[in-house]
């Protein structure tokens, strides 16, 4: 981690546009952008919390580990996602890891200052407040499908999720690198496994790999193994 020169635009960033434009100066006083290195760790789990993370440009996976071996993906951060939120909360430790994809650049408050902005800006806590929702809701779908779908249902919406949240390159790639163990990881199965699917998928037309870049092919195909298992799903329950 360094100390980087870029400035934030506060006429795009969430922060700044939330917040009273008296309140801008303070925060441009107060903030410091940090540039991360790929593979770099931008906080870890069990970390005492210090502050709160903008991003202002790269991804992020957030991430923690069940044991020593076996971690979990809870989701991937883009620019202008918030990082370190979870340590607003009474306990006063990160309760997962965030980890630079590619070079990251974040703007970075501590939490005292971040906590008075808080409580002067009642637009910025109805934003927050707005953002937690939407976060518990995505959190609670995503941990009721590693539940109940089936392993490929669950690598397909892995691959569907990732599309609609950083879209596609020029030539139809997902636009993001992302290695086989994060992919499994954040589709909640082993690698074995993972790779056992991806080559049935491969066989299908469904999805093309090349090192760490994936096309979905036939996104058609994606959907109705998710819709498949989702009707299998209801009909056990309906026999119950």
């Amino acid at each position: 981690m360094k100390l980087s020169s870029t400035k934030c635009n506060q006429s795009t960033c969430f922060l700044c546009q939330s917040v009273l434009k008296g309140w801008q100066p303070l925060i441009s006083l107060n903030k410091k952008n940090f540039e991360f290195k790929k593979g770099q760790q931008i906080f870890k789990e069990g970390d005492p919390v210090k502050g709160i993370y903008f991003i202002y440009d790269g991804k992020v996976k957030v991430h923690k580990y069940w044991d020593e071996e076996k971690e979990f993906i809870v989701r991937f951060a883009n620019k202008g996602d918030i990082l370190g939120h979870l340590g607003l909360g009474t306990e006063n430790f990160y309760p997962v890891s965030a980890t630079a994809l590619e070079k990251v650049i974040v703007c970075y408050l501590e939490m005292d200052f971040f906590e008075s902005t808080l409580e002067v800006n009642t637009k910025l806590t109805y934003n927050l407040m707005r953002f937690f929702a939407n976060e518990l809701q995505n959190t609670d779908r995503r941990m009721r499908d590693l539940a109940h779908m089936s392993v490929k249902a669950r690598i397909a919406q892995s691959f569907i999720s990732l599309k609609n949240q950083f879209g596609k390159d020029e030539n139809d790639f997902i636009n993001l690198e992302i290695t086989r163990q994060d992919l499994s990881a954040f589709s909640g199965v082993s690698y074995e496994t993972f790779f056992k699917v991806m080559v049935e998928l491969n066989e299908q037309n469904g999805v093309l790999a090349i090192d760490k870049r994936y096309k979905i092919i036939d996104e058609n195909l994606l959907l109705k193994i998710i819709q498949d298992d989702q009707q299998k799903q209801v009909a056990k329950r309906k026999l119950k």
